[in-house]
């Protein structure tokens, strides 16, 4: 059995290793397909006398081989079995490009091999129908070219877009007042976009090498700034800390020297003051504003702990003082309602002056004891306002005169509906009616007030 030029018999495709190809979506074929049944060999291919196998193509016979030692029909089967095998690997390729995830650059390489096999090919068949399987799979493996095109730019903009909100956020961290900014919070948040850009650079899609340095570079300069302000706010709170450490220093030296004072009165107002100027002092570092409060509020509490056991002492001495006022309450209060100003006046008096008498009473009751006598003289200041009120000669001419104008204007707008009523114009005589009527009831009001001064 020979071949025209001693031709090599055509070697199988080789199948891509499995590292070289992506994990597909769908099952490969197990085996390759069966060609479907079509014309015979002989339809294809011709036995020339002295045993050489011709094929039949689209520009004429075209010699492929021989088969010594065999009939005609066993050679030109033989080379056929040759186009089944060809046709068979091309078809497998085919339902690799179109059903499996085979990535178009190992099936463009795989089209290459197998066009080169076509082409150095021997063999007896439907060579039209090879061709028109090759450019099967050629197109198949272009719309998998442009498919995996368009993945790669969406995958590449997604993470674009994902690269662009690390970016946004750090500069937004940046770009915070430092009066607002959460130092500890916003460096972790700092700390771990880095990390998700390192992570995104060894796992991710790769960007355009101008894009990424462009958001690099971005990146990089919030971050900068970022670390650049935060030092500078350490620095300057340690300066700070250190005034106020100084400050409170000296409040603590000002209360310890007040905690054995006396002179409770002064003094107490003097803590207050110290307490308004520990809170404008600032803040020193935690542990040392918390010795320091420690020292401050001993020396504070020490000092009204004394001022409290005397005003306790003298709570005790005051409430006799405090029966003695209670009592002048029930007088006081006997007075109201007042009905006889000038008595309620002269009794006023005479309690008051008791009561001044009488002296301090505990704390815990001066506010209640005091409120309760203010009630009581306010209520003879209104009684004395109210008859001055009733009495004034002034106050009460103008009400007189208000009546006289009112009772005037009454008796012309009765007129103006008489005259209307006589007229039959019924829409004089209703505008005339409701004049009078307001008129009316403004007379009644000013007669009333005349009446509170005896007019």
């Amino acid at each position: 059995m020979t071949e025209q030029n001693s031709a090599p018999k055509p070697t199988p495709i080789p199948r891509p290793t499995p590292a070289a190809v992506r994990k597909v979506a769908h099952p490969q074929p197990t085996a390759a397909p069966t060609p479907p049944p079509g014309p015979p060999a002989e339809t294809f291919g011709r036995v020339a006398e002295d045993g050489t196998v011709f094929v039949r193509t689209p520009d004429g016979e075209r010699e492929v081989g021989a088969y010594p030692g065999a009939t005609p029909e066993e050679a030109l089967h033989y080379f056929a079995r040759k186009y089944d095998e060809l046709y068979a690997s091309a078809d497998l390729l085919h339902q690799r490009v179109t059903t499996t995830d085979l990535s178009s650059k190992d099936a463009t390489e795989a089209l290459a091999k197998l066009r080169q096999h076509c082409a150095e090919a021997h063999v007896v068949g439907d060579l039209a129908a090879l061709d028109a399987k090759l450019a099967e799979i050629d197109s198949a493996t272009s719309a998998r070219k442009q498919t995996e095109t368009a993945e790669r730019h969406a995958a590449r903009a997604a993470a674009t877009a994902e690269r662009e909100r690390i970016v946004s956020e750090a500069e937004a961290i940046a770009a915070q007042p430092e009066s607002k900014v959460q130092w500890k919070t916003s460096g972790a948040r700092m700390r771990a976009l880095l990390d998700e850009w390192k992570q995104h650079q060894r796992g991710g899609v790769r960007l355009e090498r101008d894009v990424e340095a462009s958001l690099w570079q971005r990146f990089s300069s919030a971050r900068n700034s970022f670390d650049k302000a935060r030092r500078v706010h350490f620095a300057q709170l340690e300066g700070s800390q250190a005034e106020a450490k100084a400050a409170k220093q000296a409040l603590v030296t000002e209360a310890e020297a007040l905690a054995t004072s006396t002179d409770w009165g002064p003094s107490a107002g003097a803590f207050k003051r110290l307490m308004d100027r520990w809170r404008q002092a600032g803040r020193a570092s935690r542990a040392d504003d918390d010795a320091l409060w420690e020292r401050f509020k001993a020396a504070q509490d020490s000092f009204f702990a004394a001022k409290d056991a005397v005003s306790a002492q003298e709570d005790e001495e005051f409430r006799a003082n405090l029966a003695v006022k209670e009592e002048l309450l029930a007088q006081a209060q006997a007075i109201l309602p007042v009905t006889d100003l000038e008595a309620a006046k002269a009794a006023l008096r005479t309690i008051q002056d008791k009561w001044d008498a009488a002296g301090k009473v505990p704390r815990g009751d001066v506010e209640r004891v005091e409120k309760a006598m203010r009630r009581i003289e306010q209520a003879v200041r209104d009684a004395d306002d109210q008859r001055w009120h009733q009495t004034n000669p002034e106050v009460a001419a103008r009400a007189q005169s208000m009546v006289d104008q009112l009772e005037a204007s009454v008796a012309a707008l009765r007129v103006d509906v008489d005259k209307a009523r006589a007229g039959g114009n019924e829409r004089r005589l209703k505008d005339a009616e409701a004049k009078l009527a307001a008129q009316e009831q403004w007379l009644a009001q000013a007669r009333g007030n005349l009446d509170e001064f005896g007019g």
